[in-house]
C-alpha cells in the first residue's frame, strides 16, 4: 500500500435541533400551558488514534465527514433526540491543524486517544422555558445553534525511537534490512526509498526499539527540494538519529562534506534536531581494503571534529551492525534509568494530572 502522510479533510458537526412552541391541549383543558420541548444537541466529530492504521490513504477517497443533526423538540414536553457523533479513525502519530488559522488542534500519539475536532450545535429551547408570572402563554422558542465546520490538515509523523539520516544511496535501507525484519526496497540509484518504513530491532526479551528508514535528504531539502519536508517531519519525534554516510562514495565526493550538508538542512528546518543525540555510522566499509578501513574512517571523524559516538560498518555484509544496535539499546536504557531517578517513577507508574502541583 502506498504510504500517504498528508491529507486535507472537512469536518462538519451536526446542527442543534430547534426548540418547539406548543401548548397543552386536552379534553376539558382548552387553555393548557406551554409544553414545547427542547431540540436535541447536534452530533460532534471526533478523531481517534488507531494503531492498526499506518497511512492516511483512505482520506484520498473520503474527504468530508458529517455528524448527525439534533432532532427538533416536540409538544407534550418531548425533547428532541441528540444527533449521533461521527468517529474518524486516524493513525497514531497524526498531527491535526486547522487549515484556516494554522493552529495545531491536537497531536494523537497513543492508541485510543480521542480528539474533538468539531463541536455539535446546542439544541434550541422550547417555550416551556419562557413561561413566567406575566407571560402564561409564551410563543417564543429558540432555534438550535449550527455545528462547527472546519477544514483540517492531517499530517502523519512516524513514531520511531531511531531515525536514519543520510544522502540517497547511503545504505539506510540496507542497514534496516540487516538489523530488523523490515524489507524496504534496495537498489543502486537515488531515492530508492520513496516512503517511510519502520523496523523493530529485537535484542532479546523486553529489549527492542523501532527504527525508521526514511527517504534520503539532498541539499535544499528544508526549502522543499527533493522529498524535502516530507522527510524532515518524520525525524521530529525520534529520540536518537543515526547519520549514515558512504565511507568511500563512488563519485569521489567527500563524506565529511556530506555530513555538513545534512547538518545545514537540519538547522534550517528545526535547530532542535541538530541538538538531538546523533551518532555517525560510516557505511560500506567492505569497499575498502581491510587494512585501510580504520584509517580512512578516523580521518573523516577528525575532519568533522566529531565528539559523539561513531561506528564503521558494512550493512550489506552485516558487519558491526548489531554492535551499533546494542549500543543504541544501552543508550535508551541509561536514559530510562536517569528518568526514573529524576522523577522517582518506575515504568508503568501513572501520575494524575495536578498531582505535582498539589505537592
Amino acid at each position: 500500500m502506498k504510504f500517504v502522510d498528508e491529507a486535507i479533510i472537512k469536518v462538519q458537526a451536526g446542527d442543534g435541533g430547534n426548540g418547539c412552541a406548543s401548548f397543552r391541549r386536552e379534553k376539558f383543558i382548552p387553555f393548557g400551558g406551554p409544553d414545547g420541548g427542547d431540540g436535541g444537541d447536534g452530533g460532534s466529530v471526533w478523531l481517534v488514534a488507531d494503531e492498526g492504521l499506518n497511512t492516511l490513504i483512505d482520506f484520498r477517497h473520503q474527504r468530508v465527514f458529517k455528524a448527525q443533526r439534533g432532532q427538533n423538540g416536540m409538544g407534550s414536553d418531548m425533547y428532541g433526540k441528540g444527533g449521533e457523533d461521527t468517529v474518524v479513525r486516524v493513525p497514531v502519530g497524526t498531527v491535526v491543524t486547522n487549515v484556516d488559522t494554522g493552529e495545531v488542534i491536537g497531536d494523537l500519539t497513543a492508541h485510543g486517544q480521542r480528539l474533538l475536532v468539531a463541536q455539535g450545535g446546542k439544541g434550541g429551547l422550547g417555550n416551556i422555558h419562557f413561561k413566567s408570572s406575566v407571560n402564561r402563554a409564551p410563543r417564543k422558542a429558540t432555534p438550535g445553534t449550527p455545528g462547527e465546520v472546519r477544514e483540517l490538515k492531517l499530517e502523519l509523523k512516524l513514531l520511531a525511537d531511531v531515525g536514519l539520516l543520510g544522502f540517497p544511496n547511503a545504505g539506510k535501507s540496507t542497514f534496516i534490512r540487516a538489523v530488523s525484519a523490515a524489507t524496504p526496497r534496495v537498489a543502486d540509484y537515488p531515492f530508492t526509498t520513496l516512503h517511510p518504513s519502520l523496523g523493530v530491532v529485537s535484542l532479546g526479551t523486553d529489549q527492542s526499539f523501532v527504527i525508521a528508514d526514511i527517504p534520503g535528504l539532498i541539499e535544499g531539502a528544508a526549502e522543499g527540494a527533493g522529498l524535502g519536508i516530507q522527510f524532515l517531519r518524520h525525524v521530529a519525534r525520534t529520540r536518537l538519529l543515526l547519520h549514515l554516510v558512504d565511507v568511500a562514495p563512488i563519485d569521489g565526493s567527500d563524506p565529511a562534506e556530506q555530513v555538513r550538508a545534512i547538518e545545514q538542512e537540519l538547522a534550517k528546518f528545526d535547530p532542535e534536531l541538530l541538538r538531538r543525540p546523533r551518532w555517525l555510522v560510516l557505511n560500506k566499509a567492505d569497499v575498502l581494503p581491510a587494512d585501510e578501513r580504520q584509517a580512512v574512517a578516523e580521518a573523516i571523524v577528525r575532519r568533522l571534529g566529531w565528539t559523539q559516538p561513531w561506528f564503521l560498518v558494512s550493512a550489506i555484509a552485516r558487519e558491526n551492525t548489531m554492535a551499533v544496535c546494542q549500543q543504541v539499546q544501552r543508550f535508551f536504557e541509561s536514559q530510562r534509568q536517569a528518568r526514573e531517578e529524576r522523577t522517582g517513577m518506575a515504568p508503568g507508574d501513572v501520575r494524575l494530572r495536578g498531582e505535582d502541583e498539589a505537592r
